[in-house]
């Protein structure tokens, strides 16, 4: 079901014309924009996205991030249909997805043009919209909604889960990740623009009270924990201004030991391992029958 943010009203329709009301989004850049002024509702910056579509093809952490997310709905959602994905920014996700599972049907929506103009090029095709997630124009549309170290940006992070909550059908999935650790805040995180890093039982009260039952939440990027601490203390001592994506800089050689690590760490998870620490955290949700 569509839903129109000017009314409220809910409706099947192929187009977005609200029948109540009349209203229309607008388009601008080439995409359906809901939210065109409403840069203040999470902090990011545009240009961070040109960065990012040189950074992630060559990641070990983005690739390592994406078998994770494709493990998680292979496994949690083996029949799901329809997947959407708040803050997909440059589409590295979604596009990943489409290549491992090509029967979804995906969307994905961004609050910046900027990250949608990359994700456009990556994904022909996709659904792709401008949109506030503290907003979202889509009430039982999906089979799962997903957002990736994106809850971190934003303010009032609990309206964005409700508003997914309401997004999903009956018995749907969440699947999201967010950074973990209070301990680990650095200047990467206020360059980043984060408002927290997430302690487990933070995020999994503030899934439950917005609907869902927690299926499964584990760390990941654990056993590399003591490499990221130590680069963490490091950073701190420098008092340098801090590049977000200097952790991702790194010789093909130590990405390629890095990344067999991290291949370890998803196949201990996958055998029901859940660990207690790391750098991130993944939570696997469903919303709950009385959710409303």
């Amino acid at each position: 079901m569509k839903v129109c943010l000017a009314c409220g009203e809910q409706f099947d329709a192929s187009q977005w014309r609200c029948p109540k009301c009349q209203h229309v989004p607008e388009w601008r850049n080439g995409f359906i924009s809901f939210s065109p002024d409403a840069r203040g509702t999470a902090a990011f910056r545009a240009e961070f996205f040109e960065h990012l579509i040189r950074l992630e093809e060559g990641s070990f952490w983005f690739q390592a991030r994406n078998r994770l997310i494709e493990w998680a709905l292979r496994t949690y959602f083996p029949h799901a249909r329809a997947v959407f994905e708040v803050g997909c920014g440059t589409g590295f996700v979604l596009s990943e997805i489409r290549r491992v599972l090509p029967a979804l049907s995906l969307s994905g929506s961004d609050l910046y043009a900027e990250g949608l103009a990359f994700a456009g090029d990556r994904l022909p095709g996709v659904p792709l919209y401008q949109m506030d997630g503290t907003r979202i124009p889509f009430a039982e549309e999906f089979d799962v909604i997903c957002s990736f170290d994106v809850l971190e940006h934003v303010e009032e992070d609990e309206v964005v889960l409700r508003q997914m909550r309401r997004a999903v059908r009956t018995r749907g999935g969440l699947v999201i990740t967010v950074p973990q650790h209070k301990f680990l805040w650095s200047g990467i995180d206020e360059y980043s623009l984060h408002k927290r890093r997430y302690s487990r039982r933070n995020i999994v009260d503030k899934v439950r009270r917005s609907g869902f039952d927690v299926v499964r939440v584990t760390s990941f990027v654990s056993l590399l924990l003591p490499l990221l601490l130590l680069s963490r203390l490091r950073g701190r001592r420098r008092r340098a201004t801090c590049d977000p994506h200097s952790e991702y800089r790194l010789s093909r050689p130590t990405s390629a030991v890095l990344a067999t690590v991290m291949t370890l760490e998803r196949m201990l998870i996958s055998s029901g391992i859940s660990f207690p620490m790391g750098g991130s955290l993944l939570l696997i949700g469903r919303r709950r029958l009385d959710a409303v």
